[in-house]
């Protein structure tokens, strides 16, 4: 998750800072992203998304990220994560809870729908202080 933060420090100055960072099984990474939607005029460019592209074209299984894990500063929305249990990635571990949005036990659950046809294991709240700091910190300077 402390990557993950520090790649969210990196995010354009109009976009909500996120970062999401994949890890291969032997727990190399494979990408790193940053939420550029604002950045790109594109709605799904979230980090998540980007991250996915890019460690889908690195590890090697076609799009498949069996085993992988990848660690985002906050939780998951609809889109990513279905775009998450469409990659058939083994783990995902969030920092800060999205009650507005989550979709990985906040306001849905994604992930752990019994419809889903490939479990996924989450752990939510990994570090969220310091994740939901950054989120506070890029609002309250908005507003």
């Amino acid at each position: 998750m402390r990557r993950a933060l520090e790649v969210a420090r990196r995010t354009p100055l109009i976009d909500v800072p996120v970062g999401a960072v994949i890890f291969a099984p032997d727990g190399r990474e494979l990408a790193a992203a940053t939420n550029r939607r604002e950045a790109d005029g594109d709605p799904t460019a979230h980090a998540e998304i980007l991250a996915l592209r890019e460690a889908a074209r690195v590890f090697g299984d076609g799009w498949r990220l069996t085993g992988c894990t990848i660690a985002v500063t906050l939780e998951p929305c609809a889109m990513c994560a279905g775009a998450l249990v469409g990659a058939r990635i083994g783990r995902i571990v969030f920092g800060a809870w999205e009650p507005k949005t989550g979709a990985c036990g906040s306001v849905f659950d994604v992930v752990r729908d019994p419809a889903v046809l490939h479990p996924v294991e989450v752990r939510g709240g990994v570090l969220e202080p310091e994740c939901a700091g950054l989120i506070a910190d890029f609002f309250r300077d908005r507003r």
